[in-house]
This record gives C-alpha cells, sequence and structure tokens, in this order.
C-alpha cells in the first residue's frame, strides 16, 4: 500500500472518529435545550461537552460553557453572548478561550474581546504567497492574546469606540535556524474603531449588515500600522428565513515589519476554509466569501459556500499565483433554536492540495 492511499485513509479515520464524538454532542445539546426552552430567565446557561475538528488542530475535545444574555421586554437590544471553553487537541495543544459580545441596556454601549493562552505546537510555512510542504518547519511555543474593544453607539446602529490588544508568543522552540523571524516575540497596541451593525444575530444572523473599519497602532520590536475592513450582508428569505444568502468581502493591510505572527494570514475556520492558518501569510490579505444555508427540516440544514482569496505584498503584484479560491459544503444541527444556533460541520477544498474539514458553533460568519 503506498504512502498517499496510507495517508488517505488515516484522514477517512480522523474524520469518522470525530463524527462518531460529535453525535454524542448532538444528543447532549438536543436534551439540555429541551429542558431550558421552558425557562425564560434573562442569562442562560449551557455547559456541553466540545468537540471539534480543523487542519490546525486535528480532532480536540474539551468542555465549553455558552451564555446568553436577552431581557425579552427590551425589544431594542440584541442578545448578548460569551463562551468559555477550555480544549486539547490531538495535536498535543493545550487552548483556553473567552470570547464575548456584550450590549447594555439600548445598546448605548458595546463591548467584545478575547482572551486566549494556548500551549500550541504548530506548523510555519514562511511569508508569501508560494510556500510548499518542503518547506515547512515545525515549532512550539506558548501563545496568549487578549483582543479588548469598547463602542459607544452615535446613533442608530453606528458605533464609535476603541480597543487594546496584547499579543505574546513565548518560549518559541524549533529544530531548525530557518526563518529567522520565527522567535519569542510579544507586541502591544491601541486600536481606533467604527461599526455599523443591523444583522438580527450576532451568533447567527438571518437578515442585516454588518460594517467595521478599523486601525491599530502596535509596538514590539518595531512599530507597524494596520488596516482591516470587514463588510457582511445577509439575506433571509420567505418569513421564517429558513433560506439564507450571506456575503462577506474582508480585507487587512500591514504597514511596517510585524512578528511572524501578525502578518495578514489566509484560512482558517473564520476567513477562507479550505486552507491551513498561516500556511500563506504576507503583508496585504483580501477575500471575499459567500454561503447558501438552508434550512430543510426538523433542526437540519445544509450551506454551499466558496469564495476568492488574494494574499500579495505590494498592491500591484497580484498576479494568478496570489489567487487562491475556495469551496465547500456543510451540515447544519440546530442545538438551539430560541437563539438560532447551530452545531457546523463544513468540509472545504483550496489549491495546492489544501483542504479542511471545520466543527464548530455558530456561522463562520
Amino acid at each position: 500500500m503506498d504512502s498517499t492511499r496510507i495517508i488517505m485513509m488515516m484522514k477517512l479515520y480522523n474524520h469518522i472518529r470525530t463524527i462518531i464524538l460529535l453525535l454524542f454532542i448532538i444528543l447532549f445539546s438536543y436534551n439540555a435545550n429541551s429542558q431550558n426552552s421552558m425557562d425564560q430567565r434573562q442569562v442562560s446557561i449551557l455547559p456541553v461537552p466540545a468537540i471539534g475538528y480543523s487542519p490546525e488542530t486535528k480532532t480536540y475535545i474539551g468542555a465549553v460553557t455558552l451564555l446568553t444574555i436577552s431581557n425579552p421586554f427590551d425589544t431594542l437590544t440584541r442578545t448578548s453572548n460569551a463562551e468559555i471553553e477550555f480544549n486539547y487537541t490531538w495535536n498535543k495543544q493545550i487552548i483556553v478561550e473567552s470570547v464575548w459580545n456584550y450590549f447594555t441596556a439600548g445598546e448605548v454601549w458595546f463591548t467584545r474581546g478575547l482572551l486566549h493562552y494556548s500551549k500550541y505546537p504548530d506548523v510555519y510555512y514562511g511569508i508569501g504567497a508560494v510556500t510548499t510542504d518542503a518547506g515547512k518547519l515545525n515549532f512550539e511555543g506558548n501563545r496568549f492574546m487578549l483582543d479588548l474593544d469598547v463602542l459607544r453607539n452615535i446613533g442608530g446602529n453606528r458605533f464609535f469606540g476603541a480597543g487594546v490588544i496584547h499579543k505574546t508568543f513565548g518560549n518559541i522552540q524549533k529544530d531548525s535556524l530557518a526563518y529567522p523571524e520565527l522567535m519569542s516575540e510579544s507586541n502591544y497596541g491601541l486600536k481606533v474603531l467604527y461599526l455599523k451593525d443591523s444583522r438580527n444575530s450576532i451568533l447567527s444572523p438571518t437578515m442585516g449588515n454588518y460594517f467595521e473599519i478599523s486601525n491599530a497602532f502596535n509596538t514590539g520590536s518595531s512599530f507597524y500600522y494596520s488596516v482591516t475592513m470587514d463588510w457582511r450582508h445577509y439575506k433571509g428569505f420567505n418569513k421564517t428565513k429558513r433560506h439564507v444568502l450571506a456575503g462577506r468581502l474582508y480585507h487587512n493591510s500591514i504597514f511596517g515589519t510585524p512578528p511572524f505572527y501578525d502578518y495578514a494570514m489566509i484560512g482558517g475556520d473564520e476567513y477562507a476554509r479550505g486552507y491551513y492558518l498561516g500556511r500563506y501569510r504576507d503583508k496585504h490579505f483580501s477575500t471575499f466569501q459567500f454561503e447558501y444555508r438552508s434550512l430543510l427540516f426538523w433542526r437540519i440544514g445544509l450551506a454551499a459556500f466558496g469564495g476568492i482569496s488574494a494574499i500579495y505584498n505590494e498592491f500591484t503584484g497580484i498576479e494568478g499565483e496570489n489567487l487562491k479560491p475556495n469551496a465547500g459544503l456543510g451540515l447544519r444541527f440546530l442545538a438551539d433554536k430560541k437563539e438560532n444556533t447551530s452545531l457546523r460541520i463544513d468540509y472545504a477544498i483550496g489549491t495546492q492540495n489544501q483542504s479542511g474539514f471545520y466543527i464548530s458553533f455558530g456561522e463562520s460568519f
């Protein structure tokens, strides 16, 4: 049996193992949600075991607590949410993370954030739109990330505010002297943000628009500046919004010399499924993604998605090798009917034999 066939069988085995474990999560989530469906508390807490898969982590298991905060008598304020999660992966990675999105009454203030710690063996491919498997380098390190934004409503669905960023990639260990930029480093940053958000839900929107532009001023071993633009549109069809068309246009530019981990990067579950996050990284990243989601029957739905991305060093240097298309299909299980939050299973492909299998709560965007 040749090596290619062995690798394919191993990947299939990993996927089957993940699906089997996932069945237990679905049953547990459904029962927990059914028991809480009659409870009209403003704060809903759903502790569940966690199971997932991505190219960066392989299969992971752990525990997650999902919190939703709502007021049935306040129709002007959307539901806030928070998530606290601990995972251990088949790649021997330890991940502890908390994310939140919180609106005050009447959406006068909005705060969101990320607090992350991980001990994370990873793979580095270098910088640029053309990298090879032969050039990859395994490395280990500890990661700490803090990203906190506070915004004030300035009228309608428009918010303006500021944020702070801190990232540390420490105790970097690698087996080669290649890639001298791959070293321990920390950076601190200040952000200025503007966003307009008319989505009807934060986790699983079915209608509305989202537009954000942010500028970040960062300092570490050197000073660098970043600009990010994020536009999303959601169109739900028929009164029940069982069919949704979603689109996203995202751009990130870096000016200066950032640490290796803060370059613009393609891939991952959030931006361009089908590519290993960090397989391609450079000064500029642009992507257009679309997705069609359909709730078929009971709590079961399907999704089809795809897009085109570009990773490049200069605005005048976009060529064929900088373009990275992706496409995929997904399965949805409506785990929380009240908040319209689904357990998501996606498979996506890219170029140069890149592919990704993803399991997560909530939509990619």
